[in-house]
Parts: C-alpha cells; sequence; structure tokens
C-alpha cells in the first residue's frame, strides 16, 4: 500500500459555481449573511444541489443553522445522477478539493461503514462526474471555516434503494445521527417540472402552472415535516414528484424513526423554498429548491 494521498478535483468549479476562492468566498458570505440562524446547532439539514447561481441563496438558509463548535464529522448523502446503483457508494479518495480548502475523508468512519459489506465504492471517475455531493462542500467549508482543521467528511453516494434497505441504511445511519458532534447534509432537490424532465403534473384548481408546483413541494414538505418515512414514499408514489434526493432523504427519515424508538425527541422545519423561474405555460421548465433544518430537543 502506497501512501499517496488521492485527491478527487473540484470538477464542477468554473461551470457550477466559481473557481475562484475569494469571489466564491464572497459570494457565499453575501447569502449567509442575509439569513437568520434559527433552528441552530442543526443535527441534519437539506438542502439543494444546483448551481449556486440558482440556489446559493436558498442553501444558505440551512446551512446558517450549522454550529462549528460543535460540529466534528460531516456526513453528505447525496443521489446518483449517472451512475446505476442499488446500494450505497463510499468515495475512494482521501482528500476533497474546494476552492476555499480542502476537505478531509474520515477513514476510520469510512472502515465503520465498509465493515458492514453495505456499500460499493465508487471509482473516481464516477465521484468527479457526480455533482450532488460536490455542491455541497464549498458551503460546509464556509460554515466551518472557523473549525477548518477539526473536522472530517464522510460523502455517502445514494442508490436508488428499496424502502426496505432505506430502512436498513437508516438503522445504520441512526447511530451516527445520535451523536452532537456528527452533522448530516441530505442533499436534494425538489420538483424538476417540464418536457425536458417528463413531468407535468399541474392541478388547475391552484391557479398558474408554477403555484400547482409550489403546492405539490409544499405537501411532500410538510411530510417530511412529520418525520414520517412511510408517508413520504406513499406521497412519491402517488405524486411521482421529481425530488431528485427522494433516497437520501429516505435514509435521514428512516434513521430518525429508529432515534426516535429510543425516545430522542427531534423537530425538522423547512425554513426557505425556492424556483428557478415561474413556469406558466407547458413550454416553460424548473427546478424547485427547498433548504430546511433537524434540532434535537
Amino acid at each position: 500500500m502506497s501512501n499517496r494521498v488521492v485527491c478527487r478535483e473540484a470538477s464542477h468549479a468554473g461551470s457550477w459555481y466559481t473557481a475562484s476562492g475569494p469571489q466564491l468566498n464572497a459570494q457565499l458570505e453575501g447569502w449567509l449573511s442575509q439569513v437568520q440562524s434559527t433552528k441552530r446547532p442543526a443535527r441534519a439539514i437539506i438542502a439543494p444541489h444546483a448551481g449556486y447561481t440558482y440556489c446559493g441563496s436558498c442553501a444558505a438558509h440551512a446551512y446558517k443553522q450549522v454550529d462549528p463548535s460543535i460540529t466534528r464529522r460531516i456526513f453528505i448523502l447525496g443521489p446518483s445522477h449517472h451512475v446505476p446503483l442499488s446500494r450505497c457508494a463510499l468515495s475512494s479518495v482521501d482528500i476533497y478539493r474546494t476552492p476555499l480548502y480542502d476537505l478531509r475523508i474520515d477513514q476510520k468512519i469510512y472502515g465503520e461503514l465498509w465493515k458492514t459489506g453495505m456499500f460499493e465504492r465508487m471509482s473516481r471517475q464516477t465521484d468527479e462526474d457526480e455533482h450532488s455531493i460536490e455542491m455541497h462542500l464549498p458551503y460546509t467549508a464556509k460554515a466551518m471555516e472557523s473549525h477548518k482543521d477539526e473536522f472530517t467528511i464522510i460523502p455517502v453516494l445514494v442508490g436508488a434503494l428499496s424502502e426496505s434497505k432505506e430502512q436498513e441504511f437508516g438503522k445504520l445511519f441512526s447511530k451516527y445521527l445520535a451523536d452532537p458532534s456528527n452533522l448530516f447534509v441530505v442533499s436534494s432537490d425538489f420538483c424538476h417540472w417540464g418536457q425536458r424532465f417528463r413531468y407535468s403534473y399541474y392541478d388547475e384548481s391552484q391557479g398558474e402552472i408554477y403555484r400547482s408546483i409550489e403546492h405539490l413541494d409544499k405537501m411532500g414538505m410538510s411530510i417530511i415535516e412529520q418525520l414520517d418515512p412511510v408517508s413520504f414514499s406513499n406521497y412519491l408514489k402517488k405524486y411521482h414528484n421529481t425530488v431528485c434526493g427522494r433516497h437520501p432523504i429516505g435514509v435521514l427519515l428512516n434513521a430518525i424513526t429508529e432515534l426516535q424508538k429510543t425516545g430522542m425527541n427531534m423537530s425538522f422545519s423547512f425554513l426557505n423554498y425556492a424556483q428557478s423561474s415561474q413556469c406558466r405555460s407547458w413550454q416553460d421548465s424548473s427546478v424547485s429548491y427547498a433548504a430546511g433544518a433537524l434540532t434535537v430537543h
């Protein structure tokens, strides 16, 4: 075994967000300065993974709830967009680069997860092609900058899990979620609407198309706030809403359910909702974004 440190490059820098550290820092600072920290310290957050020009201001509402003084390990659960994956996968690198500073993968936790036999390894190519985890790295680096040498990350690529697998992974991650020095970042956008996404659900009683989309998304968001994985699955089966992070969200909800059995008292609140544009005709398309935080009482 060589001791060469393997890095994942910030492959979406320069396209999905600026590759300039100072510029990126200023943008993140601007978005974070406009929001309140009402739910600190968050034990988990749900935040979007689109280009920062679209969702940067929405994501700030979630990241503002992170308390860097207690957070030591950050689990980042992102959906797989490019490779078919029926389980979850771990990275094969040591370091994730960002334009701000490098983030170190926690090899001790990776070892514990790998030992369960429930995970695959993703290739470096898959790792660098995927944006669902990377889009959380600059925000993670920014939120944690006051303690930048004192934390590690645990990136997990989440496949198209069955409900029973979501339950198994939820059980596995619940013991990590129980620890106040851990933070879970769950990567998801909400409705992808329009012909290019092959999704055109429209409830005319809501008025304009974008209002119908908002109503549909907020129905799902309120089910997530009830912390009920079964209701969330049923909602997705009924409306087929194109929530790309539905499996990471399912894993989180199952982990929470597991901890509630032990008497832990938690609540989740969404703090912001946004759409990339307002759809008014069948030719239009949009992606929705939501940011929220889980607090333990």
